[in-house]
């Protein structure tokens, strides 16, 4: 099947944006460049505090949609909280603003920061040691691929979905995907934010990411690589552009990273070999179909 036959009848998405929850945008009154009046949707951005059982760790500005999943898996990709920690409920207060992750026992943040509070008064400065010694251990899936009809064919279905950016801007959006299908779609306005409620989900529904591949309307940053790494997705593409770190991060970990992918045209600047060319357009001179 082509891959603009494979963009059509296309099986929905298990989770996508809905840009029309009120709670998501408002609408504001101002005056355009000639004065005249406008109205404009715009993101509507809130906090959200995340607990780890009895201790707070952060407060998140993000849009509020799917709070659990967002502090599921930022606790994951932060390794303050292990694949298997007994998650044994996460409760969300709307009024509060917050959001309780509880475990069946004490995780290891939990344990560390009592240390560290003990020595030098914070955890945090340790956590980023922690991220780093987690993303050199993990091993990405070698005979994951990629053909470059897959990637045109999600890249249509994705531009074709309803989204909050599409009716507000100012917004990142990630896509979970395999082969040429996506599956999950989430929006926030920090990309950190939506690769956190991606992660969330995988946890939560026991999905694996070696045979997934990660879509991202955000630059192709350390952090972005760091998190797809954790995900054990062997494949970031964004439609933007790279930072010279996160090209370096990527090779390190045999990630392939992929960027600029705009209808026909992409550049790969870690783990080309994933690729197949199956596109009389994509493909160069000499490779391989």
């Amino acid at each position: 099947m082509s891959s603009l036959a494979g963009a059509k009848g296309v099986e929905a998405f298990a989770l996508a944006p809905d840009p029309d929850d009120p709670q998501l945008t408002r609408c504001v009154d101002g005056r355009d460049q000639l004065g005249q009046p406008v109205s404009l949707n715009v993101v509507v951005e809130r906090p959200l505090t995340l607990y780890l059982n009895g201790t707070e760790v952060v407060t998140l500005m993000t849009i509020g949609d799917h709070p659990e999943l967002l502090a599921l898996g930022f606790l994951l990709n932060q390794n303050m909280l292990a694949a298997d920690d007994a998650v044994t409920a996460i409760e969300h207060d709307a009024e509060l603003d917050v959001v309780v992750v509880r475990t069946r026992s004490e995780a290891r943040y939990e344990q560390k920061l009592q240390r560290r509070i003990r020595t030098s008064g914070c955890a945090q400065g340790t956590v980023f040691g922690d991220i780093m010694e987690r993303f050199d251990d993990t091993r990405l899936d070698t005979t994951a691929e990629l053909r470059s009809s897959w990637l045109r064919s999600l890249l249509v279905q994705i531009g074709r979905q309803p989204s909050l950016y599409q009716k507000a801007g100012a917004i990142h959006g990630c896509v979970l995907c395999r082969r040429d299908r996506p599956l999950v779609y989430m929006e926030d306005v920090g990309r950190h934010n939506a690769v956190d409620k991606i992660a969330g989900y995988m946890h939560r529904n026991g999905l694996s990411g070696h045979d997934k591949i990660f879509y991202t309307t955000g630059r192709l940053t350390s952090e972005m690589v760091i998190k797809t790494v954790h995900m054990q997705i062997p494949i970031l593409v964004s439609r933007s552009g790279f930072t010279a770190w996160g090209v370096e991060l990527a090779r390190r970990a045999g990630l392939t990273l992929i960027g600029r992918a705009k209808g026909l045209r992409f550049v790969v600047l870690a783990g080309a070999e994933r690729l197949v060319y199956d596109l009389a357009l994509a493909r160069p001179p000499g490779a391989s179909s």
